[in-house]
């Protein structure tokens, strides 16, 4: 049981809508929903991300700072690429409905579905699941740093990565229209009743 949570208490939740809480949605078809904490506060040590993807897009390249991610094929077909730290390989995982892939905490890794349709559950052993996003990376980090750091021209670089916006989360944007206000999520802080 958690700490905290007064499961007598009128305020316990126990049930929540997922389909009113958008992480982010790039057009109907392209979208995450998000449940952690915040929304249902009998949850404890799990979150989770409900995902769906059509053909050739992306849950863009990113890690999770506070959790490992179990990633649920629910329909469609996906491949989970994920970065090794110890090997320095890529290790692609294609699932299928009823199948699973493991993503350990902090590995950096992504999702591309290989049919329409496709529908993910990423599930987290943390109350949160918190994210470093490649779009993030790229568009934040000055591009004088970049340059110096990589012996690559600072205005090329520049030109490159002007098109990137951060919180990408599915991608690629080019083939969709960018939302004006595209909803991220912004965690809230944990408050007991």
């Amino acid at each position: 049981m958690t700490k905290y949570m007064d499961y007598t208490a009128d305020s316990a939740q126990f049930s929540f809508d997922l389909n009113k809480s958008p992480l982010f949605k790039l057009n109907s078809q392209n979208l995450i929903n998000v449940l952690g904490v915040q929304h249902l506060n009998t949850l404890e040590n799990s979150s989770l991300l409900d995902i769906f993807l059509s053909k050739g897009f992306y849950v863009e390249p990113h890690y999770h700072q506070n959790a490992s991610e179990l990633v649920y094929c629910i329909s469609g077909e996906a491949r989970v690429t994920l970065l090794n730290p110890f090997t320095r390989q890529l290790i692609n995982e294609v699932i299928t409905p009823g199948m699973v892939a493991n993503v350990p905490q902090g590995w950096w890794h992504y999702e591309e579905a290989l049919t329409d349709d496709t529908h993910l559950l990423a599930i987290f052993d943390a109350p949160t699941p918190e994210v470093i996003l490649g779009s993030d990376i790229l568009a934040l980090t000055p591009a004088k740093v970049m340059a110096e750091t990589y012996c690559i021209d600072e205005k090329m670089w520049k030109d490159v990565t002007a098109p990137i916006h951060p919180g990408t989360y599915i991608g690629p944007a080019c083939k969709a229209e960018r939302p004006v206000s595209p909803s991220y999520y912004q965690p809230a802080p944990i408050r007991y009743v």
